[in-house]
């Protein structure tokens, strides 16, 4: 794709580098086929290919419009587009400095007033736990549809860690430490029965990827710092790896070194930090699991996130441990689309988000599953409400404690 950009962005290391992934765009519309929103609403500027259109014109100095701001909200980050692509645009890094530019127009109060509340809400562990307990204590007087969004609440107590000599960092994170405790109090028994020290920092909390898809790049920024303090100790100490329990924080902290990468006191500790981040998958499936005996035969329908995926390219990884595992995984049409949860997208498009999440649940119960899994607290939260069987973490399948509390 020829470009004209502004000299303000041909200068900027942000418009040398969405230069690039423009002029790798060559048009072909293959996005399109693999794009929900496209898919739903039929509209060339609800899909990859015009929203790409829409950044460029804006970078080549056309004004920013409330029509942008619109169609990139509707866009649910979810990548699918990017596993398509034959070019290899890199979409995502486009679309973040496209919804920077995108806040240039003034949005109407309430929607920026919103926007600040899900951060506020959403970003800090005990800030929303204190909500969350609220919500359930006035849920029985809620009207039905939106009792069925508030989980119920499942006990568990962090478990004690043994002394093992291999030592990994977990990511607690914000929603899902809050919501569904119990998943990564399993993971961390799960990866003691293997003989891995599963260690918190209670320094460290949300991974940014909720303020950074809310074009809040600056706060994003902070909470990767913020982390990166936290972690440092033991990185430096020699740790094996951070382990990430939700898949949609995955690729956030992963890129860590490209968010930092322009602040000369965290660029390099940020390069450094990404490259040990994995998805517990990417741990898991290189360790050896044949002594956990949790497989039943089970029918599980297994969700894989978008982030899990497309954002990290891991698909496949986590059916075939379930299946080794001696669960019956059933098939799952069209397994490549959204759910429609995509952090505050299903709060700030529920329309969208209902028609995605409808349309899942019809692929993923098709044949009669007992138990749907996922690997994202969000996923997971987004489809229990509506779903005829237990939404849970896979991990609660593979420690062989899946009983439905997350469905709940």
């Amino acid at each position: 794709m020829q470009t004209e950009l502004t000299p303000a962005y041909s200068t900027s290391r942000a418009g040398r580098q969405a230069e690039a992934i423009l002029r790798s765009c060559v048009h072909c519309g293959f996005c399109n086929a693999t794009c929900p929103t496209y898919q739903l609403l039929g509209d060339e500027l609800d899909g990859p290919r015009g929203r790409i259109y829409q950044i460029k014109q804006v970078l080549e100095g056309q004004t920013s419009t409330a029509s942008l701001q619109r169609h990139l909200d509707r866009c649910l980050t979810c990548r699918a587009c990017e596993t398509t692509c034959p070019s290899g645009v890199q979409y995502h890094s486009l679309l973040d400095l496209g919804r920077e530019l995108a806040e240039q127009h003034p949005r109407p109060l309430p929607q920026r007033l919103l926007r600040k509340l899900l951060i506020f809400g959403l970003s800090e562990t005990r800030r929303f736990g204190a909500l969350l307990g609220l919500a359930r204590l006035v849920r029985p007087l809620m009207p039905q549809q939106l009792k069925k969004r508030i989980p119920k609440f499942a006990r568990s107590a962090r478990p004690d860690i043994g002394m093992h000599s291999r030592r990994m960092l977990l990511l607690d994170g914000c929603v899902q430490e809050a919501a569904a405790p119990h998943i990564n109090h399993q993971a961390i028994r799960l990866f003691d029965q293997l003989g891995i020290a599963l260690e918190s920092s209670a320094r460290a909390g949300c991974c940014g990827a909720l303020q950074h898809h809310l074009a809040d790049t600056a706060g994003a920024r902070q909470r990767a710092k913020n982390n990166i303090d936290a972690w440092w100790p033991a990185v430096e100490a020699g740790v094996e790896a951070i382990v990430v329990t939700a898949s949609g924080c995955a690729p956030t902290v992963k890129d860590y070194g490209v968010l930092l990468a322009e602040d000369a006191d965290y660029a390099e500790r940020a390069v450094r930090v990404g490259a040990l981040a994995r998805d517990i998958s990417e741990v898991l499936c290189r360790e050896d699991l044949s002594a956990l005996g949790a497989g039943n035969g089970q029918r599980i329908a297994f969700h894989s996130p978008c982030s899990l995926q497309h954002g990290q390219q891991l698909d496949g990884v986590v059916e075939a441990m379930l299946q080794q595992a001696g669960f019956e995984l059933v098939r799952v049409r069209d397994p490549h689309l959204c759910c429609g949860s995509a952090g505050t997208y299903s709060i700030l498009q529920p329309q969208l988000a209902g028609r995605l999440r409808g349309d899942k649940l019809d692929a993923l119960q098709a044949q009669q599953p007992e138990i749907i899994a996922t690997a994202n607290i969000g996923c997971l939260l987004h489809l229990h409400t509506d779903a005829r069987v237990p939404v849970v973490h896979w991990i609660e399948l593979l420690s062989g404690q899946a009983d439905g509390r997350a469905a709940a």
